[in-house]
């Protein structure tokens, strides 16, 4: 009521009632826009802070299944090495019989068998024979044979050679 007054008696105040409402205003106005923006960084922050939570336990459990799945194939890799042992072990003994029935053969007759018998299976055979056997066998075979075999038997029993660089 009292401005009211004033105003109509000075119609200047008016004008400057208005400008100091409209600066006020536009601070106003001002300090909302700055407290969105704060709060808009706020909620920011949170979601990051949530995100690298969220971060962590996905990580953690990636990392647990990752564990998980390690054993599992480190069970797996151990399941595998028995199974390989008893598999060479089969291998070994049918091989080992193999080799007695070729060493109570008369000579002759076994190296007839070896002419056919394919190179591996030969080679393994003939490595595991008593040296005596193996040399009345082979004094029987073909002498084209017994060089292959020969030949084999030597590059069977190279060592490798290492891979030694240049210069170094």
């Amino acid at each position: 009521l009292q401005l009211e007054r004033q105003v109509a008696r000075r119609p200047w105040v008016a004008a400057g009632v208005v400008l100091v409402g409209a600066a006020v205003g536009m601070e106003y106005l001002r300090a909302q826009q700055d407290l969105d923006i704060l709060n808009e960084a706020v909620n920011n922050s949170q979601t990051v802070i949530g995100t690298q939570e969220s971060n962590k336990s996905a990580y953690k459990a990636a990392e647990a299944r990752l564990a998980k799945k390690l054993a599992e194939m480190k069970q797996v890799q151990s399941t595998i090495e028995v199974l390989l042992r008893k598999y060479d072990e089969q291998e070994d003994v049918k091989m080992r019989s193999l080799v007695k029935i070729y060493e109570s053969m008369k000579p002759k007759d076994a190296a007839k068998i070896f002419e056919g018998l394919d190179m591996p299976i030969l080679l393994d055979v003939i490595e595991r024979m008593k040296e005596k056997k193996a040399a009345d066998v082979l004094s029987n075979v073909t002498p084209q044979k017994a060089k292959e075999i020969t030949f084999e038997l030597s590059e069977r029993r190279k060592l490798p050679k290492p891979n030694v660089q240049p210069g170094g």
